[in-house]
Protein backbone atom coordinates (compact mmCIF):
# COMPACT_ATOMS: atom_id res chain seq x y z
CA UNK A 1 0.00 0.00 0.00
CA UNK A 2 2.65 2.37 1.14
CA UNK A 3 4.56 1.90 -2.11
CA UNK A 4 1.70 2.85 -4.24
CA UNK A 5 1.46 6.19 -2.54
CA UNK A 6 5.19 6.65 -2.55
CA UNK A 7 5.26 8.27 -6.06
CA UNK A 8 4.85 11.80 -6.52
CA UNK A 9 2.42 11.23 -9.86
CA UNK A 10 0.27 9.03 -8.11
CA UNK A 11 -0.06 11.28 -5.49
CA UNK A 12 -0.84 14.08 -7.98
CA UNK A 13 -3.45 12.50 -9.71
CA UNK A 14 -5.16 11.68 -5.74
CA UNK A 15 -4.58 15.74 -4.88
CA UNK A 16 -6.22 16.36 -8.19
CA UNK A 17 -9.26 13.91 -7.82
CA UNK A 18 -9.56 15.41 -4.54
CA UNK A 19 -9.79 18.75 -5.59
CA UNK A 20 -11.81 17.96 -8.31
CA UNK A 21 -13.64 14.89 -7.42
CA UNK A 22 -14.06 13.36 -10.82
CA UNK A 23 -12.38 13.16 -13.68
CA UNK A 24 -11.46 11.42 -17.07
CA UNK A 25 -7.99 9.81 -17.92
CA UNK A 26 -7.29 12.79 -20.13
CA UNK A 27 -7.90 15.55 -17.93
CA UNK A 28 -5.91 14.01 -15.56
CA UNK A 29 -3.00 13.40 -17.84
CA UNK A 30 -2.98 16.98 -18.94
CA UNK A 31 -3.04 18.01 -15.12
CA UNK A 32 -0.02 16.23 -14.08
CA UNK A 33 1.42 16.60 -17.55
CA UNK A 34 2.08 12.89 -18.15
CA UNK A 35 1.23 10.37 -21.47
CA UNK A 36 -2.47 8.94 -21.47
CA UNK A 37 -0.46 5.56 -21.35
CA UNK A 38 1.18 6.46 -18.30
CA UNK A 39 -1.50 7.94 -16.31
CA UNK A 40 -4.03 4.45 -16.98
CA UNK A 41 -0.81 2.62 -15.71
CA UNK A 42 -0.45 4.54 -12.28
CA UNK A 43 -4.39 4.92 -12.28
CA UNK A 44 -4.45 0.96 -12.93
CA UNK A 45 -2.17 0.74 -9.63
CA UNK A 46 -4.37 3.31 -7.84
CA UNK A 47 -7.38 0.94 -8.91
CA UNK A 48 -6.00 -1.98 -7.91
CA UNK A 49 -5.26 -0.88 -4.15
CA UNK A 50 -8.78 -0.06 -4.14
CA UNK A 51 -7.71 3.92 -4.03
CA UNK A 52 -9.84 4.65 -7.01
CA UNK A 53 -12.96 3.59 -8.51
CA UNK A 54 -13.68 4.22 -12.14
CA UNK A 55 -16.66 3.95 -14.36
CA UNK A 56 -16.61 4.00 -18.23
CA UNK A 57 -18.77 6.31 -19.80
CA UNK A 58 -19.22 5.78 -23.69
CA UNK A 59 -15.45 6.28 -25.01
CA UNK A 60 -14.37 8.10 -21.89
CA UNK A 61 -13.35 6.44 -18.65
CA UNK A 62 -13.50 8.48 -15.06
CA UNK A 63 -12.01 8.26 -12.19
CA UNK A 64 -12.89 9.29 -8.48
CA UNK A 65 -11.53 8.42 -5.02
CA UNK A 66 -13.22 5.86 -3.34
CA UNK A 67 -15.33 7.03 -0.65
CA UNK A 68 -14.70 4.45 1.96
CA UNK A 69 -11.16 4.09 2.29
CA UNK A 70 -8.70 2.01 5.05
CA UNK A 71 -7.52 3.86 7.75
CA UNK A 72 -3.90 4.12 6.67
CA UNK A 73 -5.17 5.80 2.85
CA UNK A 74 -7.68 7.78 4.75
CA UNK A 75 -5.10 8.97 7.34
CA UNK A 76 -2.35 9.62 4.32
CA UNK A 77 -5.16 11.38 2.07
CA UNK A 78 -5.69 13.67 4.57
CA UNK A 79 -2.73 15.88 3.86
CA UNK A 80 -3.38 16.58 0.48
Amino acid sequence: MLKTLANQRRLAIIKYLKRKKEASVGEIAREIHLSLKATSKHLGLLSARDIVEKEQRSLSVYYRLVLKQEPLVKYILAYF
